[in-house]
């Protein structure tokens, strides 16, 4: 089973996984067949300092390369200095309600306030829209965060985006329609134009980091 939310080896395998998008949560037991492998979002689970110590088997694998039907090219690394997403611990996102690929630039200023290993996101509509790239896209579609902090602005919070980002530990929306879907899923919520709220609280970050 895969994007886990909570792992119990107590006995049986027993794991917590988001269904339906995200909108339900499911409580689910092994059986005792083996083998049995899981796998969890990244930093949803804190680092233990005393993990069990683990039984490392080694395995001589022999695959026929006739019957290997893809073959490796090329591997392009990103060669840029940005946090990636699904380890930065604030993040930063837009949607539609930016309006266009020139305004993330008030959302990378917040988040060069913020400096706390924190980076820009955006939805699935503005990537759509071309406003930026594939690899900044959060959602059912994009990448999964768990960051500590989730600053979703001009996003109305449709639940493909939901499922990428509910596992956040604070979330906070600031968006002009007081009926967005956002303000259920957000721990604080700010109803007001954007591009005199942001600027504000980066003005306010920067006073305080001179202090």
């Amino acid at each position: 089973s895969s994007d886990l939310l909570d792992i119990n080896d107590a006995g049986l395998l027993a794991i917590k996984r988001p269904i339906f998008a995200g909108k339900l949560f499911a409580n689910v037991v092994f059986d005792d067949a083996k083998p049995q492998i899981a796998s969890v979002r990244p930093n949803v689970i804190p680092v233990q300092e005393n993990p069990k110590a683990g039984e490392v088997v080694k395995l001589e694998v022999r695959i026929d390369p006739s019957r290997v039907r893809t073959k490796l090219r090329e591997i392009k690394e990103d060669t840029s200095s940005r946090i990636d997403l699904t380890e930065a611990r604030v993040i930063v996102s837009g949607g539609r309600g930016m309006k266009g690929p020139e305004n993330f630039s008030i959302l990378e200023d917040l988040a060069a306030a913020l400096r706390s290993e924190a980076t820009v996101g955006a939805s699935r509509s503005a990537v759509d829209a071309g406003w930026r790239p594939h690899s900044d896209q959060v959602g059912q579609t994009g990448k999964t965060v768990t960051p500590d902090l989730y600053i979703a602005c001009g996003i109305s919070g449709a639940i493909q985006h939901l499922a990428g980002m509910s596992s956040s530990k604070y979330i906070v929306a600031i968006n002009k329609d007081p009926d967005a879907p956002i303000f259920k899923k957000a721990d604080y919520g700010i109803v007001g134009d954007l591009f005199k709220i942001v600027p504000l609280i980066t003005e306010e970050l920067k006073k305080s980091g001179k202090e």
